[in-house]
């Protein structure tokens, strides 16, 4: 082991590296059979393109460059497709990035444009489909911009022709709900087909502070009828609901302070832990009702991971493996349950889960680096004592180095990383940015300050009105005691964050004192600016600050 200066070991993690590991698959999904996702080519200039896994478990990228499989609606955009198998064959609806039309595709054809380009404003946008071909049509979220003013924009449920009659036809969109609320989700229709069910909410609330969960009857020509509210209000976020397969409606909600599941009502694991989480984009699954009663889902204190919830007993029995976080990606079908995982180890992959025979494997975008793992962070999970005596989670990543430690009479710098939201939250999974810092000698802790998701409705509520405050004195209480334990050189602390963890850095850098430097990426600055901007859920919670 040789002797290094902090900061200058040698590390084979380039930034090309690190870039080249960005972004995750994302919204899994059955057709047919068949598991499908969306996932990203950093190479190709950031797309995402739709993935086919055959039953012989080869993987098929379905639509090649420039299919960009994206929307942009709230501006963080959902789930942009929808597929099913008709007289034998995939059928797929999929919003387009470029031009935010939504098209219809089967293999061997080109993809058929079913909405049309509106020259109004930013136009037409698509969200959260349901295929339903027997109707001959597609069910989703339609966000529509009437003029050029930033709150010239609506959002209902629409359904779009799949015929193509709407290409050139906007009025050959039917609009489904009434346009109550300023958002809405995508709808779920019951196994009978009879009631649909979506989630609203509207400014200033954001989705983790208190959504509506609706319930409609569908009458026989697909009109929806009599749209009541059955659970949710100003304080209680319903974040997804469903059904099962006889017709028993799923919600997770945090009345209670932390998000659990509830059926008809009624609560099926009641537990201070999470079941769901911010709906930053639509059609995130927490949870996926199986047909023999049994339902997959995602829970935990901070990182979630994947179980298997028997709803009679209450019990939940988790799936065995390596990934210690689970993505918002849950789908099930038959006995199979498919999601995304990540480890401190593994980037994220594509993973299914037997429930028959309680079988974990990895089935696609299996994690592959280029990097020895004896590079990789070595993250530990730390709580620290912020101001009022208050619990401030982080994660610490030392230096690390297969062939190389620091002097002994030297202590390591460390960068302070704050994430964005401000209502995120940091994944325990293996990030190639961490190991640039940690294989060269420069400590990491990621802070899960006050305000973030994962640890229950009161400790998200730490930021309301203290976006500034909360987040920087959280940052600053795990810098300094790093510092004062012996672990981190208190004049080389950094501190580094992007969208809000920019506003997060920008305000540490100036009201602190704490840190020598700072990296700010597109950052929140002008709260008042932005405040006043378009309201979409892009915006963090300035009515909040």
């Amino acid at each position: 082991m040789r002797t290094l200066a902090y900061g200058e070991w040698p590390s084979p993690i380039g930034a090309a590296t690190a870039a080249a590991h960005d972004g995750s698959p994302e919204f899994t999904g059955f057709v047919g059979d068949e598991v499908w996702w969306t996932e990203p080519r950093p190479a190709e200039a950031g797309r995402r393109t739709l993935v086919r896994r055959h039953a012989d478990g080869t993987e098929e990228p379905v639509l090649p460059a420039p299919w960009n499989v994206r929307t942009r609606v709230i501006e963080y955009g959902g789930r942009p497709w929808a597929g099913t198998v008709r007289d034998g064959a995939p059928l797929v609806v999929f919003a387009n990035f470029a031009d935010q039309r939504l098209y219809r595709y089967e293999p061997g054809t080109e993809p058929r444009p079913l909405t049309p380009v509106s020259p109004v404003g930013e136009g037409l946008r698509w969200a959260d489909p349901v295929l339903l071909p027997e109707r001959g049509e597609v069910w989703c979220v339609l966000e529509e911009f009437t003029g050029d003013g930033p709150s010239d924009v609506r959002r209902v449920l629409a359904a779009v022709p799949l015929d193509g009659s709407a290409a050139g036809d906007r009025d050959a969109v039917r609009e489904l709900s009434d346009g109550r609320h300023r958002f809405v989700t995508g709808p779920r229709l019951s196994p009978d087909g009879r009631r649909a069910c979506w989630i609203g909410w509207d400014h200033p609330r954001m989705p983790w502070d208190g959504t509506e969960l609706l319930v409609a009857d569908v009458a026989a020509d697909g009109t929806l009828r009599d749209a009541r509210t059955v659970a949710g209000g100003p304080e209680e976020s319903v974040a997804q609901a469903d059904w099962t397969h006889d017709g028993r409606l799923l919600h997770v909600s945090d009345r209670t302070g932390w998000w659990n599941l509830y059926r008809d009502g009624e609560p099926l694991c009641p537990r201070e832990e999470e079941f769901g989480g911010p709906l930053w984009k639509l059609g995130h699954n927490w949870f996926a009702p199986l047909d023999d009663g049994l339902i997959a889902v995602l829970h935990g204190r901070g990182a979630p991971v994947l179980g298997i919830l028997d709803p009679e007993t209450g019990e939940v029995v988790d799936a065995v493996g390596p990934w210690t976080e689970f993505a918002p990606s849950v789908a099930a079908l038959g006995e199979r349950v498919v999601s995304v995982g990540a480890g401190p180890r593994s980037g994220h992959e594509v993973v299914e889960l037997d429930t028959r025979t309680g079988r974990t494997r990895v089935i696609g975008a299996r994690h592959e680096d280029a990097v020895d793992p004896a590079y990789y962070p070595e993250p530990q999970i730390r709580t620290f004592t912020g101001p009022d005596g208050r619990e401030i989670h982080a994660q610490v990543h030392p230096p690390h180095h297969p062939g190389h430690t620091g002097p002994a009479d030297e202590l390591p710098p460390y960068v302070i990383w704050a994430h964005g939201g401000p209502t995120g939250r940091v994944p325990l999974v293996l990030d190639l940015e961490i190991a640039y810092f940690t294989s060269r000698g420069i400590g990491v802790a990621e802070v899960n300050y006050g305000g973030s998701t994962g640890y229950g409705r009161e400790y998200r509520n730490r930021l309301r009105g203290r976006w500034g405050v909360v987040d920087v004195e959280d940052c600053a209480a795990v810098a300094l005691a790093l510092a004062d334990e012996g672990t981190a050189d208190r004049d080389r602390l950094a501190v580094r964050g992007g969208s809000a963890g920019g506003w997060t850095a920008a305000a540490s850098l100036t009201g602190t004192g704490v840190y020598a430097c700072g990296t700010i990426s597109y950052p929140v600055l002008d709260l008042a600016g932005w405040g006043t901007g378009r309201p979409t859920t892009s915006s963090p919670s300035t009515w909040r600050a």
